[in-house]
C-alpha cells in the first residue's frame, strides 16, 4: 500500500468503480478510519506493564464499504488492486498476507460474542507499511468499526480501550506476534493534538498535551526494509520475562519488569544472563524516561525533552539492540539540524521512522537536510512528513474531504 489521498468522495468513487452493484446506493456507504501512531517514548515497555506515551496521527488507513447480510468479507486494494476475502463462518489460519489482520480482528470480535457483518470495501492508505507507525493496529482498528453491526460501541457493550485489547488480542493469538497494547491503544483513543499517558498494567491513562503552538511532530521514515519478525519481537519478550522471573525467585513482589526499579536490579545483577540484564537495564529506566517526559512537557522544559528522547534512542540501540544503521543516521542529521528539539526512533525497531518535536520555523531546514544528508549516509531515499496528533479510530462523514499532511 503506498500512500493515497484518503478523501471520502475519493473512496466512494473508487467503491463505485470496484462494486458498482453493492455500492449503487450511495447512501448505504460507510467508511471506517483506523490511524497510525508515533510512540513519543516508552518503547517495549508496554508489554513489560510499563509506561507509554504515544500518539495517534494522521496517516491513517481507510475503508469504504457497503454492509451484506452474506457472511462474505471482500475488500480491494485502491493501490494495485488486489482483491481478498474470507468467509465470518469459517476464519481460517494466518498465511501472512494483509487480510489476515482483518480476518483476525472478525475472529476476535465474535469469539467476544459481539456481532459483526460481511462487507464490500475498497482499502486505501496513506501510512507507510513496515516503517514503525503500526501499520497493522490501524488495519486491526479501521476493519473493527467496518465490521461491527451496528458500528456503535455503546451498543454493543463496549468501550474504546475494549476494542483496543479485542484488536490486540487478534494480533496476538491470530497473526502469532506478542505485542502490548500500546499500538491498539493509541489508534482506538487517540486525541488532537495530545499525546496519551498509558499505564500498560492498569490501563488507566490521561492526556498530555503537546506545544503544538510553535513546535511539530515531523517522522522521517528511513525507507529501509523493517525486519520486525513475529521471531525478533517475540524474543525480545521472552528475554524480559525470564530476567523478571528470576528477579522475581528472591523478590516476590515482582510480577514483570515494570515492578524493578534500578536498586532492585542493582542488587540482582548477578542472577541475570549479560543479555538479560540489558534488556532489563533499559525497560527500567525507560519508564522512569517516560515519566519525566511528561513533567517536562508539563513544565514546558523542552531542553529537558530532548536529553530524555537522546537517552532513549541511545538505550534502545545499545541495551535492547534493535535500533539499525539507517535509524541511527537519521537521529543524527535531527540532532545536527537547528531547530530539531528532540529525535529517536519510535515503534518496534528493526528499521521503520524516527520521531521528532521541531520548531515551526526550523521545518523546511530540517526536511532539506534530511533530503541532502540521508541519501549521502546510507544510500537510501527518505521520506519526511509533518504529522498532527489526531483523534482514534471511528467512521468518517460522507462529507469528509480532510487529507493528511506531509509528502
Amino acid at each position: 500500500m503506498t500512500l493515497v489521498p484518503l478523501a471520502a468522495h475519493d473512496l466512494i468513487e473508487a467503491l463505485q468503480r470496484v462494486e458498482p452493484e453493492a455500492a449503487g446506493d450511495a447512501s448505504a456507504i460507510r467508511i471506517a478510519r483506523g490511524p497510525g501512531r508515533v510512540n513519543l517514548i516508552g518503547e517495549h515497555t508496554d508489554y513489560n506493564e510499563g509506561f507509554v506515551l504515544p500518539a495517534a496521527i494522521g496517516l491513517e488507513i481507510r475503508i469504504a464499504f457497503v454492509p451484506t447480510t452474506d457472511r462474505r468479507v471482500e475488500l480491494t486494494l485502491i493501490d494495485g488492486g488486489e482483491r481478498s476475502s474470507f468467509d465470518l463462518d469459517a476464519i481460517g489460519p494466518s498465511e501472512g498476507r494483509w487480510i489476515d489482520y482483518v480476518a483476525g480482528t472478525a475472529w476476535s470480535l465474535q469469539d467476544a460474542g459481539l456481532r459483526v457483518c460481511g462487507l464490500r470495501g475498497v482499502l486505501a492508505s496513506n501510512l507507510p507499511r513496515s516503517s514503525g507507525l503500526s501499520s497493522s493496529a490501524a488495519l486491526e482498528l479501521a476493519s473493527a468499526w467496518a465490521l461491527l453491526d451496528p458500528p456503535d460501541l455503546a451498543a454493543h457493550g463496549i468501550d474504546g480501550m475494549r476494542l483496543a485489547l479485542l484488536c490486540q488480542r487478534a494480533e496476538n493469538e491470530h497473526i502469532g506476534v506478542r505485542c502490548g497494547i500500546m499500538d491498539q491503544f493509541a489508534s482506538s483513543l487517540g486525541e488532537h493534538d495530545r499525546a496519551l499517558l498509558l499505564d500498560c498494567r492498569s490501563l488507566e491513562y490521561r492526556s498530555v498535551p503537546l506545544p503544538t503552538d510553535d513546535h511539530v511532530l515531523v517522522v522521517c521514515d528511513t525507507n529501509a526494509p523493517r525486519r520486525l519478525e513475529a521471531s525478533e519481537y517475540n524474543a525480545r519478550r521472552a528475554e524480559c520475562e525470564a530476567a523478571a522471573a528470576s528477579i522475581a525467585e528472591v523478590e516476590p513482589g515482582v510480577r514483570s519488569l515494570r515492578d524493578v526499579d534500578p536498586a532492585m536490579l542493582g542488587r540482582h545483577a548477578s542472577r541475570l544472563t549479560p543479555i538479560q540484564l540489558r534488556r532489563a537495564e533499559h525497560i527500567v529506566h525507560e519508564n522512569e524516561r517516560v515519566v519525566r517526559t511528561v513533567d517536562a512537557l508539563a513544565a514546558g522544559d523542552l531542553e529537558a525533552v530532548g536529553a530524555l528522547f537522546s537517552a532513549g534512542h541511545a538505550s534502545i540501540r545499545d541495551k535492547f539492540k534493535v535500533s539499525s544503521a539507517e535509524l541511527d543516521a537519521m537521529v543524527a542529521i535531527a540532532v545536527e539540524t537547528p531547530g530539531v528539539v528532540a529525535a529517536r526512533m519510535t515503534g518496534g525497531g528493526f528499521g521503520g521512522c524516527t520521531v521528532n518535536l521541531v520548531r515551526r520555523d526550523a521545518v523546511d531546514g530540517f526536511r532539506a537536510a534530511v533530503e541532502r544528508d540521508y541519501p549521502e549516509r546510507t544510500g537510501r531515499t527518505p521520506r519526511v512528513f509533518v504529522v498532527d496528533a489526531s483523534d482514534g479510530a471511528g467512521l468518517v462523514g460522507p462529507d469528509s474531504r480532510d487529507r493528511v499532511n506531509g509528502g
